[in-house]
């Protein structure tokens, strides 16, 4: 492989580790301002298909999971809100999308897959 080539693969993974760090940035500014979590999963799908086959596809796969459930605990809070215990799931949801958050963004960090294989 040519020393040009080698570079602009090198580029290119920088800018697919930015790309999925800015998508949890999104995630994190949902907690004040909602639409950030649909255009982070928005840039997760449209950008899914240059991270294939590399470690960052664990955090793609990691960050449209964290989207797709906690929306769904979102929406089971709210329609439970009535009945009190809404309150409690949309807490434990807050909490648990803190969580995914921070261990992605950590693992990013320490260039590591989401998910162990072996």
């Amino acid at each position: 492989m040519s020393s040009s080539s080698a570079e602009m693969n090198s580029k290119k993974a920088e800018s697919e580790k930015t790309i999925t760090l800015l998508v949890y940035a999104l995630q994190a500014a949902s907690f004040l301002f909602v639409i950030t979590f649909l255009i982070a999963v928005v840039i997760n799908y449209v950008k899914k298909d240059d991270v294939e086959n590399t470690w960052l596809a664990s955090h793609f796969r990691w960050q449209i999971r964290t989207f797709w459930y906690s929306l769904l605990w979102m929406a089971v809070g709210f329609l439970t809100t009535l009945i009190v215990v809404g309150y409690i799931v949309l807490f434990v949801n807050a909490i648990w999308l803190i969580y995914r958050i921070v261990k992605g963004w950590i693992r990013l960090a320490d260039e590591k897959e989401m998910y162990t294989t072996g």
